[in-house]
């Protein structure tokens, strides 16, 4: 064979072998963009396991598909497969081109919450800076919060509470009575449908199992975060998707209050609070100070410090106040939700995913100061808190065991409800309760309606003003231990009762029973004691009609010289609102009838002015007609 005919060959050849190569270059992508699909399409339908096993798939193919690291180890990372992510990461770090700075600080993440601090630190502490060093920054007191808390973790891990509370549904925003006889917890049904649930506590230390609280509360609509008062009394729960009529008056989640008269009875249809609670921003996750005066819960309303933040509005005069929020110590630039107060009115804990933690959302803690004010928030530690999200807590009065959602075991996003020992730093102040019912001395009729004001005698401070419930006249207040209290006890019509109880260690793990007997008073009207005026509202409203502020000018008028009178302005309503409502609604037509009076020339240091909600029924409220006579103000006059 010629020079020339072997070089000819030679070249066929080599031409023949470069076009087998750029064959198998180009069809490579193509399979490797195939795979990339499928693995989107699995994860598409929400079949992740499928979805991974396709990239994982495609990276034996394509070992150094930077693209496919990156998406792999993030669908890890988001299914709480935190080690599998940061494995993932570091393999694209050693096969990609210039892999190790690109996968540097996914990788440095992925080791934070696989519990590696130190390995994240060294990524760190090399790769970190330039334009992104605020999220370096971040990542770094990550890893040195999640090292501490390594070095200190708690002794006990917290015990799933079992299959009668716990599903496959998502379970969340746990609450326990005060007597720690009922559990209540939201249920996301078959992972859209967010009703409220409720178990009672067996003979053996657990929970039968839980059931569906019915309609009401629960209706079509999203129902969460159930809390109930100390007393039993009142619930308070949010609703989403509520709109009113111009889609913009009301916000799509408020919050609601329901209502029932005695322990075992139903509770009435949840009512929307007013426009001092809800806005048309989110409002939601209740939590009531056991004292009844101060309501904690989350919004995203204008003036926070970012994202959702807990506000405080406090009861007063009959009336809820503007919320404030509560400030710094607890509210960061990100997502501050599901407080509780405990019972000892000073503890509050609540979920964060703004402040230093082991990642996710974590649940913290903080103490109430003596000006209003609340300590730095403080992680609960490991293992309560993990790299998974731990959110909405409540604690059994006693303050020993914290109960809290977590999707610790399970898909992202799939939580149960947890049960862990308290750490002793956080610990709330012991309480108990007492509990009883208000009774006529005489007739041993049950008084409803009946206000209890508990004192610390050391202090003198308030610590509880309450109302015996208005179905069953019973009551129920939480106090600390080794104190002495009084207790005073006010009725319309009956003399007042003053008792002193001493609140020692001995009721740690049961009740104080204590009954008011009151004494009809022995009061006679005097003979200058004159009804002037009764005004006469309609169903909500409360701003006087140019006629009605023409019969009191005329009512009045007599008056307005003497020097020496008590003028009593009293309102009540009918009964078809909760009693809360009922004495908000009460009290403001109370009020607004004593600043006319003042405009009208009365002394206002004279005026008594109070509503008493449905304290004082004229007549029955089975007809229109009766609820109207219920719905008035009287305006007396002592002299």
């Amino acid at each position: 064979m010629s020079i020339f005919r072997s070089v000819k060959l030679y070249r066929a050849i080599l031409l023949l072998c470069c076009l087998c190569t750029c064959c198998a270059a180009v069809a490579l992508p193509h399979k490797a963009s195939k795979l990339y699909n499928e693995a989107q399409r699995y994860k598409s339908k929400k079949q992740v396991d499928k979805a991974c096993k396709k990239m994982e798939q495609l990276l034996r193919k394509d070992p150094a598909n930077a693209d496919a690291y990156s998406t792999l180890g993030q669908w890890y990372f988001e299914a709480h497969r935190f080690s599998l992510a940061a494995e993932t990461f570091k393999r694209g770090s050693a096969r990609c081109r210039n892999g190790a700075r690109q996968f540097a600080k996914p990788l440095a993440r992925c080791y934070v919450y696989a519990g590696q601090p130190g390995s994240a630190l060294f990524l760190i502490n090399n790769y970190g800076g330039g334009k992104d060093s605020a999220e370096w920054n971040t990542l770094r007191a990550q890893a040195y919060f999640v090292e501490e808390a390594q070095a200190r973790q708690l002794p006990e891990w917290p015990v799933n509470l079992g299959i009668r509370i716990n599903t496959p549904d998502p379970e969340l925003f746990p609450s326990m009575a005060v007597d720690t006889q009922e559990l209540y917890f939201t249920r996301r049904v078959n992972n859209s449908d967010e009703d409220l649930f409720r178990a009672h506590a067996d003979s053996c230390g657990g929970w039968f199992k839980a059931l569906n609280m019915g309609v009401p509360p629960n209706s079509p609509d999203q129902e969460s975060a159930l809390f109930v008062s100390a007393d039993g009394h009142y619930m308070f729960f949010t609703r989403c998707e509520n709109r009113s009529e111009d889609g913009f008056a009301e916000g799509g989640c408020d919050l609601f209050m329901a209502y029932r008269t005695a322990e075992d009875s139903e509770w009435t249809i949840g009512q929307r609070f007013g426009a001092t609670i809800n806005t048309p921003d989110y409002e939601g996750m209740p939590s009531l100070s056991p004292d009844n005066t101060e309501l904690y819960f989350v919004s995203n309303r204008p003036g926070g410090y970012g994202g959702y933040d807990i506000w405080i509005s406090r009861f007063e005069d009959g009336l809820w106040q503007d919320p404030v929020n509560a400030g710094p110590a607890i509210n960061t630039a990100g997502n501050e939700t599901a407080p509780y107060i405990d019972a000892d009115n000073k503890t509050l804990f609540f979920t964060s995913d703004g402040w230093p933690g082991m990642g996710g959302t974590d649940l913290f803690m903080s103490r109430k100061l003596k000006n209003n004010s609340f300590s730095q928030a403080t992680n609960l530690g490991y293992p309560i808190n993990t790299a998974c999200d731990e959110k909405s807590e409540c604690v059994t009065p006693d303050g020993q065991r914290i109960l809290f959602a977590s999707d610790r075991n399970g898909p992202a996003g799939n939580y149960d409800i947890y049960e862990a020992d308290m750490p002793a730093r956080a610990r709330p102040d012991p309480v108990s309760y007492i509990q009883g019912y208000v009774y006529d001395s005489l007739s041993k009729e049950r008084l409803n309606y009946a206000a209890i004001y508990i004192r610390d005698l050391a202090t003198g401070d308030t610590v509880a003003h309450v109302q015996s419930n208005r179905g069953d006249a019973s009551f129920l207040i939480t106090l600390h231990l080794g104190a002495v209290y009084t207790i005073h006890t006010a009725r319309m019509g009956y003399t007042d009762v003053d008792d002193t109880i001493t609140f020692t260690d001995e009721y740690t793990h049961r009740p104080l029973t204590h009954n008011v007997v009151m004494l009809p008073s022995d009061y006679v009207a005097p003979v200058n004691d004159s009804l002037i005026a009764v005004i006469h509202f309609d169903v909500n409203r409360v701003e006087l009609t140019d006629e009605e502020k023409r019969d009191l000018r005329k009512a009045i008028t007599p008056w307005t010289g003497e020097k020496s009178y008590i003028l009593y302005v009293n309102a009540y309503t009918d009964n078809t609102g909760t009693p809360m409502i009922n004495e908000e609604l009460s009290t403001k037509r109370a009020n607004i009838i004593a600043k006319t009076l003042v405009s009208l020339g009365a002394e206002e240091s004279y005026i008594r002015a109070k509503g008493w909600g449905e304290a004082k029924m004229i007549a029955p409220n089975t007809t229109e007609e009766g609820q109207r006579k219920n719905r008035r103000v009287e305006i007396v006059i002592i002299r």
